[in-house]
């Protein structure tokens, strides 16, 4: 069983922690993560974007000239795709761009993400993430004590308000509970912050 280092709330090591073999002791599927990620993003895409076809572009209903005698080619419409303000072939109309994966599938990439971050040395294990109060001050000083000062992925088994609001300035500074973890934010978090009781929580959910 991977161990690591068990931190206070000023940054001191006050012990250490086993961690779940299955969840944070597996060898990271890349590929795995990557399918996953790139659902992610690609669930999150509005899919609104939309151009105007030739039928929809105002203007040209008369016929610009007569079909002959004239030497230039035929046109219908100047509305049509070639003509400069006609409307646009094949352009994108609104759509959705979301797509299933195997619950197996996103399983495995969850265990591969927080495993990495294990290999890697980017989880940080705190006792207990609370704040008396709502004060960025006091979670960046947090931060700066455990070594997360280019960003942070905090993870609570439960919704914290004090520690929620104090972080949601910070830039790079997310935080999240237990029980919803998904991959990109564990990836695209520089630092895995997570607290003691959140760690028994994703292996009762996640074993």
């Amino acid at each position: 069983m991977p161990k690591v280092a068990l931190y206070d709330m000023a940054g001191k090591q006050i012990g250490e922690i086993e961690l779940s073999d299955a969840i944070f002791g597996i060898t990271p599927n890349i590929s795995v993560m990557h399918d996953v990620v790139k659902n992610h993003l690609a669930n999150r895409r509005q899919g609104t974007q939309s151009t105007l076809t030739r039928s929809e572009v105002s203007g040209g209903g008369r016929k610009p000239w007569r079909q002959k005698g004239t030497g230039r080619a035929r046109q219908g419409s100047i509305r049509a795709p070639q003509w400069t303000h006609g409307g646009i072939a094949l352009g994108p109309k609104p759509r959705s761009y979301r797509y299933t994966l195997n619950k197996k599938v996103r399983r495995l990439a969850l265990k591969s993400a927080l495993s990495s971050k294990v290999l890697s040395g980017d989880i940080i294990v705190v006792d207990n993430i609370q704040l008396d109060a709502i004060k960025t001050k006091n979670m960046v000083a947090f931060l700066n004590a455990v070594g997360a000062t280019s960003g942070a992925l905090i993870v609570t088994p439960e919704p914290r308000e004090n520690v929620i609001k104090s972080a949601r300035n910070i830039p790079g500074v997310k935080t999240t509970i237990a029980s919803i973890l998904n991959v990109y934010d564990i990836l695209n978090g520089s630092k895995f912050i997570v607290d003691r009781g959140a760690i028994a929580r994703i292996e009762e959910v996640y074993a």
